[in-house]
């Protein structure tokens, strides 16, 4: 009875004991929180915040299909094909151009052989196109041959009327459709578009399925994302249209950085420029198959995307602030596609990478914080390899028709392909010390525009059997 005599007294007494257990709970916990934490898991959340869109765009993409388009006119076009060495495989696009289901009287192609030393330039003169031979050995690169081309279109030229200029490398072959399916895309109003970037060799190995499954993640459930909100894509190297309007308001190419494609579409969003997308025009592109030259690619891009975050960064960010309502989340857009990802990536392994260092070599004596370190690299590299997962896994079952290979390697290469998207860590970390000019890679797949139309109807025939039984 007198454990009883004042119970409010006793229900206080245990009410702050158990105040005190948890707030002895919670110090403990901050107690053993480092600065190596708050550091990553303010990293993390950056990176959740800022691209926690692109799962929207996923959802979109599920669950929206993009309008179909009508032309209304066939407009005309002057075709730009940047080679350089290129003899193995420039003449079949050219083939893939002159059959196109579109009126070739409005398709004149020119070829700029830049400083050839092969027969390149003669290939694509017997196979119709008009070849302007180039030689610099100072303004080297896609962006300087592409002026050059326009330049000499519009003083030899000007009479032709072209309404807009399309850009292909040596390597791709078209759909038949294809020019028939961007003409939509033009006569509604774009001033600019992309188009389906598929490969020509996903089977030839891991390093070449990994580029082919990362442009059809980008066409996917980036691209058409954009073009189902309204918002602005970005051109991709090869495979767009860009009105004359433009190029003759400029008077040329004027975009020379190691990434002229992304520096373009940079350049135009800040301009409020919208870049569309077609979705039904199809290109195969020839994608590298030795490390050392996917090395050598993604090292210049990786430059190529510094390049452009340091001169057009902050103009993106005034954008987001500055631009009319329909512009503003195209200027935040292009910011997180030209910046944060890796470079948030790069900022979170060096810094855990320095603390490991000066706690092996005795430099830091606190183990809390090396201990910290070592699991939020671990962390790190299995969450951007899980990620990187999912998304191979989800456009490989996504685009399974569209991609050209048999199931066991559609399979097979899901797997590798996260391994592939982590190489580009030290090939981004090399790119912040290291110069990157301009390498030639070499194409040596020859595929015509039949042979893509060959494999579609045996798909077609496969699956009718399938349906029929």
């Amino acid at each position: 009875m007198g454990k009883d005599r004042h119970p409010i007294l006793n229900a206080g007494s245990r009410e702050g004991a158990a105040r005190k257990k948890k707030e002895a709970v919670v110090d403990q916990f901050f107690s053993q929180v480092s600065f190596v934490d708050v550091f990553n898991f303010s990293v993390f959340l950056i990176f959740t915040i800022c691209f926690a869109y692109q799962l929207y765009y996923v959802f979109n993409v599920l669950t929206t299909k993009p309008k179909e388009l009508t032309a209304s006119k066939n407009h005309r076009y002057a075709v730009l094909i940047s080679a350089r060495n290129e003899a193995a495989v420039i003449g079949n696009l050219i083939h893939s151009i002159k059959v196109q289901n579109y009126p070739q009287e409005l398709i004149d192609i020119f070829v700029i052989a830049d400083n050839c030393t092969d027969n390149t330039a003669e290939i694509a003169e017997e196979a119709g196109a008009t070849v302007f031979r180039r030689f610099n050995d100072e303004l080297i690169g896609k962006g300087y041959a592409l002026d050059f081309a326009i330049k000499t279109i519009l003083s030899r030229y000007a009479d032709r009327g072209y309404e807009a200029y399309f850009v292909f490398d040596a390597d791709n072959v078209l759909d038949v459709n294809y020019f028939r399916e961007m003409n939509k895309t033009f006569d509604n109003g774009a001033m600019a578009s992309t188009s389906y970037r598929n490969s020509k060799n996903y089977d030839s190995n891991w390093i070449s399925a990994g580029y082919a499954t990362w442009f059809l993640r980008e066409a996917k459930f980036l691209s058409q994302a954009r073009l189902n909100l309204n918002t602005s894509c970005a051109i991709s190297g090869t495979g767009f249209f860009i009105s004359a309007e433009i190029i003759n308001k400029v008077g040329g190419w004027k975009w020379h950085l190691l990434t002229e494609d992304i520096e373009f579409s940079t350049s135009s969003i800040i301009d409020g420029l919208r870049i569309s997308y077609c979705p039904t025009a199809v290109l195969y592109d020839e994608q590298p198959i030795t490390f050392r030259d996917s090395w050598n690619q993604r090292f210049r891009w990786a430059k190529g995307f510094y390049q452009v975050f340091g001169k057009y960064a902050g103009q993106l960010v005034r954008g987001i602030f500055t631009q009319t309502k329909g512009h503003k989340f195209a200027c935040y857009d292009m910011l997180m596609t030209i910046s944060p990802a890796m470079l948030l990536t790069i900022i979170s392994v060096l810094f855990n990478g320095t603390i490991l260092v000066l706690g092996l070599t005795g430099a830091m004596s606190t183990g809390v914080m090396v201990a910290s370190s070592v699991s939020s690299l671990a962390f790190c590299v299995l969450s951007y390899v899980v990620v990187m997962f999912m998304f191979g896994v989800l456009t490989t079952f996504v685009e399974w028709d569209s991609i050209r290979s048999t199931t066991g390697k559609k399979i097979r290469y899901m797997f590798t392909f996260p391994f592939f998207m982590l190489t580009y860590i030290p090939i981004a970390l090399v790119a912040l010390v290291k110069k990157a000019e301009w390498k030639p890679i070499t194409h040596t797949i020859a595929m015509s525009a039949e042979d893509f139309a060959d494999a579609k109807s045996s798909d077609a025939l496969v699956a009718g059997a399938n349906a029929e039984r």
